[in-house]
């Protein structure tokens, strides 16, 4: 059967159908209505246009944030209006059929790993670092979602290993402060930057000038690569994956992947680093794939 993915962010729904072998048959792509019931409404709309054209189709998204094990509500969604209300519940209920979700960085790994950067990997750890940090795990080509439905969140644990300078870190949105996506993600970058050189450039250009030569900004972006080994090297630690896959806007600096690879060993607890580090291969469009594979090719869920 026909598989759905649908990739609901907090700016734009984007929705692909995809061939029982993976062929991409269609896609579209829609502003997401900043209301609850408008957003179920838009991805029904979306679902029921493409199944006029090409059939019947299980469908998979995904979200920000994670659906509570205990409640079955949404939490920890930066769109806001999902949280606390039963979004899976309700939208199998809208489009009458079981509906398999997951979180956006989740659903991001399971891409990569099925047939992306960490195709034939047996373990997957894969980051989004973007305006968010968070992350996804898969192991023998299965989601591992855990206990709490927070398996691989890497980045709401505090930075390790902190410098002299880092130890009053900042306050994050979730009630902790230093937690890795206060350092790491893009306005996290940014805000560093500030803090230590002055002005007001976005991650982006703070790149851009150090690739143009300017001191302040190439120091900033090596304290950030040195930052992302350091979190990457915990992760190693406990999970040991073959495969560490960045995606994200932040992903796509030149030179990060270098940078990593080249400070990592010095803080594993190991005496060699067989993990790659490697950058994204399916891009933008991984949320989307990752949200299609949730059903697996007999149509059970991953």
């Amino acid at each position: 059967m026909n598989r759905i993915g649908i990739d609901l962010g907090g700016t734009k729904i984007e929705a692909r159908l995809f061939a029982p072998g993976g062929e991409e048959l269609c896609r579209q792509r829609v502003a997401t209505p900043r209301n609850y019931t408008g957003t179920i409404s838009e991805i029904e709309r979306l679902v029921m246009a493409m199944e006029a054209k090409y059939g019947a189709a299980r469908v998979g998204l995904a979200h920000p944030g994670s659906i509570s094990p205990e409640t079955g509500l949404m939490r920890n969604a930066n769109s806001v209006w999902l949280n606390g209300r039963p979004f899976r519940e309700d939208l199998s209920a809208r489009l009458d059929r079981p509906v398999r979700t997951a979180n956006d960085a989740n659903c991001f790994a399971l891409s990569e790993a099925r047939d992306g950067a960490g195709r034939g990997a047996g373990v997957v750890f894969g980051v989004i670092v973007g305006t968010g940090v968070g992350g996804g795990i898969v192991a023998g080509g299965q989601l591992i979602n855990g206990t709490q439905a927070i398996a691989g969140e890497w980045g709401h644990i505090p930075l390790p290993w902190p410098h002299k300078d880092e130890l009053d870190p900042p306050g994050c949105w979730c009630g902790k402060t230093g937690c890795l996506e206060t350092w790491l993600s893009g306005p996290g970058l940014a805000a560093c930057h500030a803090r230590a050189h002055g002005g007001a450039l976005t991650a982006n250009e703070v790149f851009l000038a150090a690739r143009d030569g300017d001191a302040a900004a190439i120091e900033s972006v090596e304290r950030h690569g040195e930052r992302m080994a350091r979190g990457l090297a915990v992760v190693i630690n406990i999970l040991d994956p073959d495969v560490i896959v960045l995606g994200g806007g932040v992903s796509n600096a030149d030179g990060l992947i270098e940078r990593i690879n080249r400070t990592l060993p010095a803080w594993l607890f190991s005496d060699i680093c067989r993990t790659r580090v490697v950058r994204h291969h399916h891009g933008d469009a991984s949320g989307v794939r990752g949200a299609a594979w949730l059903w697996d090719d007999d149509g059970a869920a991953l």
